[in-house]
């Protein structure tokens, strides 16, 4: 069965996209079947992996109101062991639609629209990554209750914890009411800039408070890492050389090497990209 992990932080820019799009291109370079669900509103997972939005027909927002098939939004992309789940503008609806739900319907859990979809597919892939809102609403609650474990980035930046803590509990509310199997899978830093005396600083309180949970890679603040999403590929694909695409090879090991599974050799093969 698919691990699945939701990339979360309610605070925003602080590379939770960028490193969505990019793990899940590295574990599909290491060998890894990788399935990228993109559940924010803004879509930029689904732009920054080289999808057009006006070529979409079903997306996220179909998946969690369960007007289609989570295999009928399925997208193969052209990177290697890599498909998505793209989203569309329409999914900001969402939240307040499943909270009417919840008030109409008494048997109508917040949560369980995701979930029951992800289940159906789970043997498919290695590793199911949710891009998650800058939001702790509706959308995230869905990403918490279907996944196995939380990704959060932090931004290496002064206030970087700032929010942290709110997550946290929101993280321990839904082991308590509707997934008690849920798992912190790592803190990721995130947009170091080492010449910065601050940023080392963050480095160093991120890692007495999260202690063994904090990954050992970091990812660095670059132009490229920025400039890859207008290109719509992964760093990988726009410049592999850099040090933002070994950087996130290295998360990708990382992860592997926390889920007990052996990366592959890079294998080519690639599915077809909304045309």
């Amino acid at each position: 069965m698919g691990k699945v992990i939701s990339l979360v932080n309610q605070k925003g820019g602080v590379g939770k996209t960028t490193t969505s799009i990019n793990l899940s291109s590295a574990l599909g370079h290491l060998g890894k079947k990788v399935l990228l669900i993109d559940l924010d509103p803004q879509s930029n997972s689904t732009t920054g992996i080289g999808l057009n939005k006006a070529d979409i027909k079903k997306s996220t927002y179909d998946v969690i109101m369960h007007s289609c098939d989570i295999k009928d939004a399925i997208v193969k992309t052209k990177f290697k062991n890599l498909s998505v789940i793209p989203s569309m503008l329409l999914l900001s609806g969402a939240e307040m639609e499943l909270t009417q739900l919840s008030f109409k319907e008494n048997n109508f859990v917040i949560g369980d629209q995701l979930k029951t979809q992800i289940d159906s597919i789970r043997d498919r892939y290695d590793f199911i990554l949710i891009d998650c809102p800058p939001t702790l609403g509706a959308l995230t609650v869905n990403a918490l209750a279907a996944s196995n474990s939380v990704l959060i980035p932090v931004q290496c930046e002064y206030y970087s914890l700032e929010g942290v803590t709110q997550l946290l509990n929101t993280v321990i509310l839904t082991q308590n009411t509707i997934n008690p199997q849920l798992d912190i899978e790592g803190v990721l830093l995130t947009m170091l800039d080492g010449r910065t005396l601050v940023g080392l600083e963050v480095v160093e309180d991120v890692r007495k408070f999260f202690k063994e949970k904090v990954f050992n890679t970091i990812i660095p603040r670059l132009v490229r890492l920025v400039e890859a999403p207008s290109h719509g590929k992964p760093i990988l694909e726009y410049d592999p050389k850099c040090r933002g695409a070994l950087a996130y090879i290295n998360l990708a090991k990382e992860v592997i090497e926390r889920n007990g599974t052996k990366e592959e050799s890079p294998r080519e093969g690639s599915g077809t990209a909304v045309q």
